[in-house]
């Protein structure tokens, strides 16, 4: 009975080729559209998290209590000389001590207020750090007393590579400090917000400086996100005294952009899979309709209703499962052409403020790439039983009368 079913099926997709094309083709562009979104949700997913946690922040960070309320050395914390996070091998990407306090920074002409940050520059693999370009030279090492600036920065203070800046930041014994310092470099990152802010020098000259040999946070980054909480309980248990907080509570902003996001993804399936679904309602109902005799006279040789209405699903089945599968496709070539980025450097101001950098890489997974095709599948089923319901109610003499 199947086969004999697929085959009135397809004979009667040949009768009727100029409306099950356009149908055909509705449905694929459908998807395709939505296909190609999603790439693009998953690509600004994706970025506001790498923004998020290589903004100096990681997976997960560790402070003394009350450090984010009062940012000095004086919360800070020792650690122990071999000290290697309690992480798996597998899941850890890297860990980086940081010294991070407020400042003041003076050049000839110019006074601005910073972050900062003392690091050992091997081991900001896991911050933006190791990404930007500079201009004259990187930190050597964590015994590096030169600083290293952004390029923003050093326009503000009207300075260049090579010349003095003077730093005033509040010591162990909550004095002053004043230092001289020699810009080693200057930094380009994605935005200026990073280059206005943050200055580098090496972790161990910085310790020097404040007269102590405290950090004042630990950042680590994953390998993947989804580890985050697991190993975050396992750091809570070994950082007694301390607190361990993930990237989502250090940017909130970024952790609700990264949750809309896959809520933006089933919004947009939805809108897309709607108006596709009622069209396809329409056209089921038109074509079902004009059926009428030929389901009627079926019936009158004995066809059962069930067997009617399987008729038509599997009708409107074969049309959504090509055009699903020409759709994801069509999605696929859309996301190959952009697979280097897209540029908007043209909306740097506005997607800086969400967290982003100017060149948007699209995203596929193959999780939304099934989920797509299910969904639409599911729709195009149910959306062909209530035409061939209608059908079928009729009467065999009453269809045989049209």
């Amino acid at each position: 009975m199947l086969k004999l079913l697929v085959q009135l099926s397809l004979r009667n997709l040949t009768r009727h080729k100029r409306r099950n094309l356009m149908l055909f083709a509705a449905i694929a562009v459908a998807v395709g559209g939505v296909t190609a979104m999603n790439t693009l949700i998953r690509g600004f997913q994706a970025d506001m998290l790498d923004s998020a946690v290589s903004n100096l922040t990681g997976h997960i960070k560790i402070y003394a209590p009350g450090y984010r309320d009062d940012p000095n050395i004086q919360r800070g914390f020792e650690l122990a000389e071999n000290f290697q996070p309690d992480v798996a091998a597998e899941d850890l990407l890297g860990w980086a001590p940081r010294i991070r306090v407020p400042a003041v920074i003076m050049s000839e002409r110019e006074t601005r207020g910073i972050q900062l940050v003392g690091v050992d520059p091997a081991a900001e693999v896991i911050s933006f750090l190791s990404t930007v370009e500079i201009t004259g030279e990187n930190l050597t090492d964590s015994n590096d007393g030169r600083v290293l600036i952004g390029r923003e920065l050093a326009r503000q203070l009207e300075t260049k590579v090579g010349r003095r800046l003077v730093i005033i930041t509040q010591g162990a014994d909550g004095l002053n400090r004043e230092k001289g310092f020699r810009i080693a470099g200057t930094f380009d990152s994605e935005g200026t917000s990073l280059e206005k802010i943050f200055v580098f020098t090496g972790l161990t000259r910085l310790q020097s400086m404040l007269d102590s040999h405290s950090v004042t946070e630990v950042s680590i980054r994953l390998r993947s996100e989804p580890k985050t909480i697991s190993v975050k309980e396992v750091l809570i248990d070994f950082f007694v005294g301390l607190e361990v907080r993930d990237w989502q509570e250090l940017e909130p902003q970024a952790a609700a952009m990264y949750i809309f996001a896959d809520g933006a993804i089933f919004i947009w399936f939805a809108l897309m899979m709607s108006a596709l679904t009622f069209g396809l309602i329409n056209t089921l109902i038109a074509a079902v309709m004009e059926r009428v005799k030929e389901f009627g006279m079926l019936r009158a040789i004995g066809m059962r209703k069930s067997v009617i209405i399987a008729q038509v699903v599997i009708e409107s089945t074969i049309i959504m499962t090509i055009g699903v599968a020409v759709g994801l496709v069509m999605g696929y070539l859309v996301f190959l052409f952009f697979a280097d980025g897209i540029d908007l450097s043209a909306f740097a101001e506005g997607v800086e403020g969400f967290g982003m950098r100017t060149k948007l890489v699209p995203v596929m997974l193959v999780s939304d790439l099934v989920l797509v095709a299910t969904l639409s599948l599911a729709l195009g089923v149910l959306a062909s039983v209530y035409p061939a319901w209608r059908a079928v109610k009729i009467t065999p003499l009453e269809a045989l009368r049209r």
